[in-house]
């Protein structure tokens, strides 16, 4: 299993998360095969930009990881991506976080996701899908909420059940 990070604050966050989630569900030898609702979290980066709106996909792929980046920066292309600055604005982010249990190394990835088990963003979505999910080194990521409960982050609403989703 895949799993693939979304995010958005510009240009209607919500529709461009829940595009997203239908472009995935349409790339090649590609299966959505879930997808958590949709929540709204506080930026990371520069305070002064809107709220994001987040969610996870669970993807089956025949596509190797780099042809797989390739295709998520396509559809980032595609939304009309916009980088203003680091840890900014985003029309739409994609961020392969979890390719089963393997880690990848590689100049243009890195999976594990560097950065996900410090964003609740990340963890609360993901937990919710897959509760008993492990990083490639065994340790469940579930160990890690604690020291992200306290970023603020609530549900906006639950999307259909996998509606996307083969």
């Amino acid at each position: 299993m895949v799993v693939i990070g979304l995010g958005s604050n510009l240009n209607d966050p919500e529709a461009q998360v829940t595009a997203a989630l239908k472009a995935l569900a349409g790339l090649p030898d590609t299966r959505l095969r879930g997808h958590s609702d949709l929540y709204s979290t506080a930026p990371v980066g520069p305070q002064d930009q809107p709220d994001y709106v987040n969610a996870v996909a669970l993807l089956e792929t025949a596509l190797d990881p780099l042809a797989l980046l390739d295709a998520l920066q396509g559809l980032e292309q595609a939304a009309g991506r916009e980088r203003r600055r680091h840890w900014g604005e985003r029309t739409l982010d994609l961020d392969m976080l979890l390719w089963g249990e393997a880690s990848i190394q590689l100049p243009r990835l890195v999976v594990p996701h560097p950065e996900m088990t410090r964003r609740a963003f990340v963890l609360r979505p993901l937990l919710d899908r897959l509760p008993a999910c492990r990083l490639p080194d065994g340790t469940p990521l579930a160990d890690h909420w604690a020291s992200v409960a306290d970023q603020p982050l609530h549900r906006l609403h639950r999307l259909e059940e996998d509606q996307f989703a083969d």
